[in-house]
């Protein structure tokens, strides 16, 4: 347990992040199953989507720009062939 008022403010503010940064993986890797499902016109709309959201993680510190450029690769690789 925390001794001081700023370390129990931190335990909040890590929950806070956590909680946060856990909704964000999960609506990341529904997308992503989205992208591997969706055929046709749709395919190329959850594609967008996927790839928006992974910048989006990246920036806020959720994921690693490298895994989002990675997976961004992946998207657009399946979608050329």
């Amino acid at each position: 347990m925390a001794n001081t008022k700023q370390a129990q403010k931190y335990i909040r503010q890590t929950e806070t992040r956590t909680e946060r940064n856990r909704h964000e993986r999960s609506r990341l890797k529904s997308l992503a199953k989205k992208v591997q499902t969706a055929e046709g016109e749709e395919a190329t709309k959850a594609a967008r989507a996927y790839t928006s959201a992974l910048d989006k993680a990246a920036k806020h510190g959720v994921i690693h720009p490298n895994r989002a450029s990675r997976q961004k690769a992946a998207v657009a690789a399946k979608a050329l062939a």
